[in-house]
């Protein structure tokens, strides 16, 4: 187990090994995911000006439309998902490790979800108004907000939203799991909430494509985005995620937001392939 782990400041995506034939898998791939996104997002928001007006916060259709194009977005990567354990019922949050930007696919594909992430993502260009057009919570380091935001947690809950937040706090290689920050947990054990949240923990798992390093699919530290997309599609046969759903943990039975940190780590870990493992 790594408690503290510090990224390679040279690790970085070097474009000039993708060869011409990358380049051309990469084309193959791209176009026909930005298509699909562009249809689907335009579907998307023009079904939100009925959906919103007669459901408030409620999202009964469109995230269906979100789970359809990372399920098919996989398929056009010609990437391998899997899913294993069973999705809880109750009403909640889910909290998994955080390897990748395709972590947001994965997690989408397999379970209707909307991500906390932090501000910032929401003035990234394209990926800012995905983020938005699908529900995403922003969240902001300032603690003079953290009772505003503790409220819309509050109120997403209430809604009946799942929310999936990444405890870690970072990305990593997607060899390791890192330590939970509890900060999050504490909307959880609000007076009117705590009785009837449940919190599960979920592994995301990414298996390399052959050839390649255990952490090809692994994004952190100072990686731009765009290299590792392209890396990602050029790639000729590509590797597997695997999502596992771990057993939900009654947010009423544990003591603190410190200790149900502490037990959905540890749950996570002991789903993950290579965390704590000889690697």
């Amino acid at each position: 187990m790594a408690d503290v782990w510090k990224p390679d400041e040279d690790d970085v995506v070097d474009l000039s090994q993708i060869g011409a034939l990358g380049w051309l898998r990469f084309a193959l791939r791209a176009i026909p995911i930005v298509v699909l996104i562009l249809i689907c997002l335009t579907a998307l928001l023009l079904l939100r000006l009925i959906e919103r007006p007669l459901f408030g916060l409620g999202r009964p259709i469109t995230p269906f439309i979100t789970q359809f194009v990372c399920r098919n977005a996989f398929r056009i990567m010609g990437m391998r998902f899997s899913v294993k354990g069973t999705q809880m019922t109750h009403p909640g949050a889910v909290v998994a490790n955080h390897s990748s930007w395709l972590d947001i696919f994965a997690l989408n594909a397999a379970k209707r979800v909307y991500f906390v992430s932090k501000s910032e993502v929401a003035n990234w260009p394209g990926i800012g108004v995905l983020a938005k057009a699908t529900g995403t919570v922003f969240i902001e380091r300032n603690p003079r907000k953290a009772k505003a935001q503790k409220e819309v947690f509050e109120a997403r809950l209430k809604a009946g939203h799942k929310l999936l937040f990444f405890p870690e706090g970072t990305s990593t290689d997607g060899l390791r799991v890192l330590p939970f920050k509890s900060t999050l947990f504490a909307a959880f054990f609000a007076q009117d909430l705590k009785e009837i949240l449940w919190v599960q923990p979920v592994t995301v798992n990414y298996y390399a494509p052959d050839a390649e390093e255990k952490r090809f699919y692994g994004w952190w530290g100072e990686m731009g985005f765009f290299p590792h997309l392209v890396k990602t599609l050029a790639v000729r046969k590509a590797g597997r995620v695997e999502v596992v759903y771990h057993i939900p943990l009654r947010v009423s039975q544990a003591d603190n937001r410190k200790s149900m940190a502490l037990e959905c780590e540890r749950a996570v870990r002991r789903g993950h392939h290579f965390d704590g493992k000889d690697i």
